[in-house]
């Protein structure tokens, strides 16, 4: 068992073999604009993770949009009329056009938790905004890989 393990070490450090998230820290994406629209938590949160800055001097004339949508769903009620199930659904529009407004990249991500109510209103809104959290974290790591594989 212990030389099978050598062997398989062995192979995947030689072959060049790296963990996605590795460098967390990705170039520094410059754009020469970025146009947000919609959940402005949600847009900050991705520009401020990905560092991804504007600079007006930029030879390339290449437009950064992110278009970002948070929304809460009820799935299900009793029979009294309170809702027992939600579902979270962050999602977001990566675009990335040069001058002419010619698309040069275009994906949208989606992330969705459904989960049951709680009594206590206070912990089911702290309950929401954490489960916000995840999903946004999520569709960071999406867009990681999305702009580190083009």
């Amino acid at each position: 068992m212990k030389k099978v393990l050598v062997i398989i070490l062995l192979f995947i450090s030689n072959c060049g073999y790296q963990p996605v998230y590795l460098n967390k820290n990705l170039q520094n994406f410059e754009f020469k604009r970025i146009v947000l629209s919609g959940d402005s938590y949600i847009n900050k949160k991705i520009i401020d993770t990905l560092s991804i800055k504007e600079n007006n001097e930029m030879v390339s004339q290449n437009k950064f949009s992110l278009v970002s949508k948070y929304e809460i769903k009820e799935i299900s009620k009793d029979l009294k009329g309170q809702v027992e199930l939600y579902k979270n659904i962050v999602s977001v529009n990566l675009k990335i056009e040069n001058e002419s407004d010619e698309k040069i990249q275009n994906k949208s991500f989606t992330e969705e938790f459904t989960y049951n109510s709680k009594q206590n209103q206070f912990e089911l809104f702290a309950y929401q905004n954490s489960i916000k959290d995840v999903l946004i974290d999520k569709i960071i790591g999406d867009i990681i890989i999305y702009l580190n594989s083009e």
